[in-house]
């Protein structure tokens, strides 16, 4: 049995973990690897990709300002998040504002430490981002499409740090960005659907709000068609491997995301939709291994 300063300590780590959201990080840690090997340095050997010190540090500094990144997040829509979030945020609440705040500055300082090992230049575009993450949640999260925007810029910023790294400029890295950025987009604005009672409480100025669900909904349909363009590409002007199973695959998740988007009308609804491009999110980072499915064997 565990002690109550065990208990105690217990609870403090998965605040912690849920506030930081631990579990997102540790996937964007995935895809960053996962992408190196596959996508940025094919031609690389697994172990010269996979053991190589500067990309690790990459990777760490990507994680600690994430990481720092959902501190500050959750600072400032703490109130916002007693709404439409009252389980996480009770749980979140076990940690105090003074401390997270404590926390996100250390992994701030940490990221551009670790981002020092590689180079000068590593260090302003962590320092840049770090800016973007924290101007981001104090303001511009409150404005309609350019809070969309920012955010989904964000979201891929880190994998832009790996490409500027290993300077690969092949056009079938830019058409893969493009549908990472356009299924993250359709990803904040579900979102967006999902909190309206918790972003109108707080003054939050979202498309949902300014333009209606009507309007948001027409702007997901057309991002949902927009996926095609670059699914088309990969599918056939490029060469994935076996990832042609996940592309149509998401074709198909997407055309059941366009129906009962249509016919949603509840928070329940929009929080499956979400669950949706989260999964097409999730699926799409372990479905790089079918790139090359005999990288392991070929490749050591």
């Amino acid at each position: 049995m565990l002690s109550r300063k065990q208990k105690y300590i217990l609870l403090k780590f998965f605040s912690m973990f849920s506030v930081v959201r631990g579990y997102n990080i540790l996937v964007v840690v995935v895809a960053q690897y996962l992408t190196s090997v596959y996508i940025l340095a094919p031609e690389k050997q697994l172990r010269t990709v996979v053991f190589d010190v500067n990309l690790l540090m990459l990777v760490l500094a990507s994680a600690a300002a994430i990481a720092g990144g959902y501190i500050i997040n959750n600072f400032y829509d703490s109130e916002k998040d007693l709404i439409n979030r009252p389980i996480k945020s009770k749980l979140d609440k076990l940690i105090s504002q003074n401390t997270k705040l404590s926390f996100y500055f250390v992994l701030n300082f940490i990221a551009v430490i670790l981002a020092s090992y590689v180079a000068f230049n590593a260090v302003l575009f962590f320092s840049v981002y770090i800016f973007g993450i924290w101007f981001y949640s104090h303001k511009l999260k409150k404005m309609p499409m350019v809070g969309n925007v920012t955010s989904a810029v964000l979201t891929i910023l880190p994998f832009f740090a790996i490409f500027m790294y290993y300077k690969n400029f092949d056009t079938v890295i830019f058409v893969h960005a493009t549908y990472l950025f356009l299924i993250v987009s359709m990803r904040e604005l579900t979102k967006d659907l999902e909190n309206i009672k918790g972003d109108l409480a707080q003054n939050y100025k979202t498309i949902p709000i300014t333009y209606g669900e009507k309007a948001s909904k027409a702007m997901l349909t057309i991002l949902s068609a927009l996926t095609l363009i670059p699914t088309y590409l990969l599918l056939f002007k490029y060469s994935i491997g076996h990832m042609y199973l996940f592309f149509y695959l998401s074709i198909a998740l997407l055309l059941l995301f366009l129906i009962i988007l249509w016919k949603s009308q509840t928070k329940t609804h929009y929080l499956i939709l979400h669950n949706i491009l989260k999964f097409i999110l999730l699926v799409g980072v372990f479905s790089i291994l079918l790139i090359d499915v005999g990288v392991i064997l070929n490749r050591i």
